[in-house]
């Protein structure tokens, strides 16, 4: 490995992000992580399915981490399924019944549960494809420039 190449510290969340975006790849799902669907909200993984369909996985890494979470259900409108991220340890009793699951770490997840589907209405569906659009090429841009700073703030 080249000395001047530097990996980042990824924290637990992001850990379960990274193994959670591996496993739904293999569902021909492709994901960015920290999307915005509104002001106030910031989702840990946003998977868009190859028939447009839209997932939110929320990733908690402790009892403290999720007990902390009061906007979860704000994400509930952005999405067509919700789904809880957590690793092996996790007191799984303490997550809402009437929501997706997924036991994951840093390599790979399994889906425990599916949760309920409710259907985006096509013009949220467009707006949130478009966002999702969006920040992918944006991250993509940064990833090619990390150098680059949009004069709009991005």
């Amino acid at each position: 490995m080249p000395d001047d190449l530097i990996l980042p510290v990824l924290m637990p969340g992001q850990l379960l992000a990274r193994g959670v975006s591996r496993h739904l790849r293999g569902h021909d799902f492709v994901n960015v992580e920290e999307l915005v669907p509104t002001a106030g909200l910031r989702v840990d993984v946003m998977a868009l399915g190859p028939k447009g369909e839209i997932w939110i996985v929320e990733c908690k890494s402790s009892r403290a981490d999720f007990q902390s979470d009061a906007k979860w259900q704000g994400y509930l409108p952005w999405c067509d399924r919700f789904f809880w991220a957590v690793g092996p340890d996790f007191p799984t009793d303490l997550l809402p019944a009437e929501t997706g699951l997924m036991i994951a770490d840093s390599y790979d997840a399994e889906i425990v549960a599916m949760g309920p589907e409710t259907k985006l209405a096509p013009a949220r569906r467009k707006v949130m494809i478009q966002k999702f659009a969006r920040h992918a090429a944006v991250r993509a841009q940064t990833a090619r420039d990390p150098g680059f700073v949009l004069p709009f703030g991005g």
